[in-house]
């Protein structure tokens, strides 16, 4: 079982940046591929960022390519999304998302390929 806590979030202008950060509990963490997902109200949720077990490749949504930088740190258990550049388009509940499956070779794009969810956290960003 894996547990995940995103933190971060909050309400920043429209140009800003936030980081987000995610901690995992689990033994199998670094094994893991990790994603984060967004929702906003009225909308499905929606893949922004993910990052393959080693950190050797990751996959960006064209929306937040550029501008959004995702890393992940496998002594610590965490996995981080830089924000920079912010539009109110990003305002959304950001997730993080374990994918359980052991040693991927390629980082999932879908939210059905995760396993694990955090609970979100809330990012509002004002024009």
């Amino acid at each position: 079982q894996v547990q995940l806590v995103e933190s971060g979030g909050g309400l920043v202008q429209a140009g800003g940046s936030l980081r987000l950060s995610c901690a995992a509990s689990g033994r199998s963490f670094s094994s893991y591929t990790m994603g984060w997902f967004r929702q906003a109200p009225g909308k499905e949720r929606e893949f922004v960022a993910g990052i393959l077990w080693s950190g050797a490749s990751t996959d960006y949504a064209d929306s937040v390519k550029g501008r959004f930088t995702i890393s992940r740190d496998n002594t610590k258990n965490t996995v981080n999304l830089q924000m920079n550049s912010l539009k109110p388009e990003d305002t959304a509940v950001y997730y993080c998302a374990a994918d359980a499956a052991n040693w991927s070779l390629h980082v999932g794009v879908r939210a059905a390929q995760y396993d694990y969810w955090g609970q979100g956290t809330q990012v509002t960003v004002s024009s």
